[in-house]
């Protein structure tokens, strides 16, 4: 009986994750259709998007941030108890690897896309000061991850990082950047949990 329960579980999550692997990608979609025409429009220009201009420095701060947020994260795990953490953060570790890797890394291209590249640069446009577009930019990102509202403390695991992101896209002008850091603390920490490299504290 157990057995079944678990398959069926395992069916309902791998569902659960192809649907959002749809709806990310549909945004996604719908994110890039509107830089586009941000650009076709002379708001923004090719050079606020995607600026190679400093490709070491993009590299490294690619290479830095990424493990200084994944020794973040795990700092989190061994300080805050399991009973603070939300369930959804648990969903995913299950899955095969290629799902986990599609999934991480289509999330992360919609949230820098819809976050960074729309929001951020238009808050940017208006207020013409680079902290302020990226706290109000945090501000929203925190706003829509209602279900973290029950359980405050996850506000913080996604506050720091969302601040370190834009961050680093006004630093390099290139939307790849934060997207590919984003991407590599989301896989690094969900393969951590996966493969019990690390464990809530209790």
């Amino acid at each position: 009986m157990d057995q079944v329960h678990n398959g069926f579980e395992k069916r309902t999550q791998e569902s659960k994750t192809k649907d959002m692997i749809i709806v990310f990608t549909s945004f996604t979609f719908i994110c890039i259709a509107i830089l586009f025409a941000l650009l076709v429009y002379d708001i923004l220009t090719i050079q606020n998007l995607l600026s190679f201009d400093q490709p070491m420095e993009s590299i490294m701060i690619v290479v830095f941030s990424s493990i200084a947020l994944v020794i973040y994260g795990v700092v989190l795990t061994f300080t805050i108890p399991s009973n603070f953490i939300d369930d959804n953060n648990n969903s995913y570790q299950d899955e095969s690897l290629p799902r986990i890797f599609l999934f991480m890394f289509i999330a992360a291209v919609f949230e820098e896309t819809f976050f960074r590249g729309i929001i951020q640069n238009v808050l940017f446009l208006y207020t013409s000061h680079e902290w302020g577009a990226i706290l109000l930019t945090t501000g929203l990102f925190l706003l829509i991850h209602t279900q973290y509202f029950k359980k405050p403390i996850m506000l913080l695991n996604i506050c720091i990082p969302s601040l370190v992101f834009g961050w680093i896209y006004f630093e390099t002008s290139n939307l790849l950047v934060p997207i590919f850091v984003h991407f590599i603390m989301n896989i690094g920490m969900t393969i951590l949990f996966k493969y019990k490299l690390i464990n809530f504290k209790k």
